[in-house]
């Protein structure tokens, strides 16, 4: 699948970017703020005891912050931060490695916590809950099993599907948050905070039209800011302003509402095709040529979200609110 700008995923190509953008300290991290307010107790709390603070669960649509915010828990405990995901841990060995490399109150974050397999979440289980890690050492008759001690540390998991994780699992983490869409203010902040570190001017009308159509996502306002910025530099001097904005948009194919191109192609398709719905997610999938995963999981959530479509028993419904919108554009076909 290509490079889609309204993607809330990362892509690897400006992870590098993202990174620079992300806050380093909790007074800069933007949106939030009840969590904020909680992760601060926590952290003050821990250091005065001079020891890791619990084990902490964020769950939510991916864009939110997750990764900023195990990085910020990390910087204000002044401790290591340990990156890793699900996928990529394949044997048990492989997460006792990460384990016994841990230093004294060190954060480990795992993204994608809920696709870890059964036989490597087992080894989380005694070291989440006891500091402990039980190896088997050995096959057969002749095998053995030893504990080792591991310092203490902080586990941050993070998922999109927090429905997916297992009981066991879930229970061990001493606090489960999550994530919540930002509201435009906050969303403009984060623009205005954005540009300055990228060193582009920008104008509060400006990082308003950004900001309607960020989806309240922070990494989509981001993304958007830097095809912005090019822009810019390439049709003006490099200041971002309210005319550049809208060209620039008009180019990525962005709507007022924070739809592109394979948004309306979703819309129009029910519409057109089955009078607005309902209709099946099979069906759907071979009208738009899409893997229905792809649907539910990318172009789905949002278009919910703002009240465009609804997921029935029966299949997908195009709302009032979404033929509304389309009707002058449906007109002029």
């Amino acid at each position: 699948m290509e490079e889609r700008v309204l993607t809330p995923n990362e892509f690897q190509s400006e992870a590098e970017v993202q990174k620079n953008l992300r806050p380093k300290k909790m007074e800069d991290y933007i949106g939030q703020e009840s969590l904020k307010i909680k992760m601060g107790i926590y952290i003050e709390a821990a250091k005065k005891r001079g020891s890791s603070i619990d084990h902490i669960l964020l769950y939510g649509p991916p864009g939110l912050g997750k990764t900023t915010l195990a990085g910020v828990i990390a910087t204000e405990m002044g401790s290591n931060l340990k990156i890793t995901s699900g996928p990529i841990i394949d044997k048990a060995g492989d997460l006792a490695a990460i384990l016994t490399s841990l230093e004294e109150n060190d954060v480990l974050f795992i993204d994608e916590i809920h696709r870890l397999n059964t036989s490597v979440e087992e080894i989380l289980y005694p070291a989440m809950e006891d500091g402990e890690l039980d190896i088997i050492i050995g096959k057969g008759p002749s095998a053995r099993s030893i504990r080792i001690e591991l310092p203490n540390f902080t586990l941050i998991g993070a998922t999109t599907k927090a429905g997916l994780l297992s009981a066991p699992l879930r229970d061990r983490f001493g606090v489960t948050h999550k994530m919540n869409y930002y509201t435009d203010e906050e969303i403009i902040k984060i623009i205005l905070r954005g540009a300055n570190i990228l060193g582009s001017k920008i104008n509060i009308e400006s990082a308003e039209k950004i900001a309607l159509r960020s989806r309240g996502t922070p990494r989509i306002a981001n993304r958007i800011l830097k095809r912005v910025r090019d822009y810019c530099d390439v049709k003006g001097n490099g200041d971002i302003n309210i005319f550049l904005v809208e060209e620039a948009l008009e180019i990525l194919g962005i709507d007022s509402s924070g739809l592109d191109e394979l948004d309306r192609e979703i819309i129009t398709a029910i519409i057109e095709n089955y009078g607005g719905g309902p209709v099946g997610i099979e069906t759907l999938s071979l009208v738009l040529g899409e893997d229905k995963r792809t649907i539910e999981e990318v172009y789905e959530p949002y278009l919910v979200k703002i009240g465009y479509i609804k997921r029935t028993n029966r299949g997908r419904i195009i709302t009032e609110k979404a033929r509304e919108y389309f009707s002058q554009n449906l007109d002029k076909n």
